[in-house]
């Protein structure tokens, strides 16, 4: 007997243009799953089932592994989850876009090269062969991409300081005209995408970012705006390595970055190095209450749950910044940014707990269904997460 609102099989297959024999090998590769399996086997799917099925289509068209589309992809068709999967996956369709777009003029030079010198270019051959080879780098820009969409879309909604985290950053930098600037570590450039109309007319900022795929997404923002190219480069390079001379820099600013910085006193001392005297170092990170109350919401579903493998603040946050900052640094201090969110919504906390680097994925996504049931009645009437951050302003 088939159930209103759902479809067989061969219905589900037929309105998608797939066969039934595909559609069936989703469901053992655990990539799709019916909605409802009735006692004799038949399974039958809703429309919601669209939305996953549009999202394994779209990244096997992209080239990713089963694999990797198993992991990439959340059984869920809220509308607020949906919409910021279906953005992310613009993002992913433009860079590969502009990847094959880089493609196509490597082998356009490559063959010119050919035509001209009679004669192979090994150089370009091997840079040839890095653009073709591009799947985990893409991947992992989309992993990165939705990871901070996820932890600034939480902040976004449900702060309760009305001041943003990340205009309170501009506040206490203090940015003045002339000034060279070089934030290490910019993530998606929401710094300065929602500061952009504060700026001075006359600065310089260097934006960087070890991921060359974040850093591309930052400039496609950022360069949408009035003037942007004419105030912003873009360099990706490894913060324990700056490749610029002694003393360039008015201003450095680490956003959250220090605490994943495999020699800290490296990284430290490259700072100093291109700060110019009396310079300044701004860099923020979070103590040991921060979100912690996350950590008890996923326990009471699953003690094994474990959201990050590391305790960061342990390697450099609020209580111990001072201290390691302090060899290389005079006038180190520290500004709390005083917050809290007040999370009514069951969405938005799964995805950040979701964008978490711990072991998450490996006991919610099987259950995901009751995992959101746990969420919505924790969440209902309104679920208190006490933040814990803030930075360090250091004069060299």
């Amino acid at each position: 007997m088939k159930l209103p609102g759902y479809y067989t099989s061969g219905e589900f297959a037929k309105m998608a243009h797939l066969t039934v024999r595909t559609v069936r090998f989703y469901d053992k590769q655990n990539i799709l799953k019916p909605s409802y399996v009735n006692e004799s086997g038949a399974r039958f799917y809703t429309d919601e089932d669209f939305a996953r099925l549009q999202q394994i289509l779209l990244l096997k068209y992209l080239g990713f592994s089963l694999e990797d589309i198993r992991n990439m992809t959340i059984d869920d068709s809220d509308h607020h989850m949906l919409k910021n999967s279906l953005k992310l996956q613009l993002k992913l369709v433009k860079d590969r876009i502009e990847q094959m777009q880089m493609v196509a003029k490597a082998i356009e030079d490559t063959t010119n090269a050919i035509d001209n010198e009679q004669e192979i270019n090994w150089s370009q051959m091997l840079n040839l062969i890095h653009l073709t080879n591009m799947e985990n780098t893409l991947k992992s820009q989309y992993e990165n991409a939705t990871n901070i969409s996820a932890r600034i879309n939480l902040h976004r909604l449900y702060t309760t300081n009305t001041q943003g985290w990340f205009p309170w950053i501009y506040e206490q930098c203090r940015i003045k005209d002339n000034m060279n600037i070089l934030e290490l570590g910019c993530g998606n450039g929401a710094l300065w995408r929602e500061n952009y109309s504060l700026l001075p007319e006359h600065i310089h900022v260097t934006l960087n970012d070890i991921s060359e795929g974040m850093l591309r997404d930052t400039r496609r923002e950022i360069e949408l705006l009035e003037q942007a190219q004419t105030k912003f480069d873009f360099n990706a390079f490894d913060c324990h390595q700056i490749p610029y001379e002694d003393e360039s820099f008015d201003l450095i600013l680490a956003n959250h970055v220090l605490f994943y910085c495999d020699e800290l006193t490296d990284v430290l001392r490259e700072i100093r190095r291109v700060l110019k005297p009396e310079g300044t170092f701004v860099c923020s990170t979070y103590g040991s209450s921060h979100m912690k109350e996350i950590t008890d919401l996923v326990h009471g579903f699953n003690s094994l749950i474990t959201l990050s493998a590391d305790k960061l603040y342990e390697r450099f946050g609020l209580e111990n910044g001072a201290l390691l900052l302090a060899p290389y640094f005079t006038n180190v201090h520290m500004e709390i940014y005083k917050d809290s969110l007040m999370v009514n919504q069951a969405e938005p906390l799964i995805e950040y707990i979701l964008s978490c680097h711990g072991n998450q994925n490996q006991y919610i996504l099987d259950r995901y269904k009751d995992f959101r049931t746990y969420v919505e009645k924790k969440t209902r009437k309104g679920f208190h997460i006490t933040k814990y951050a803030g930075m360090f302003i250091c004069q060299k």
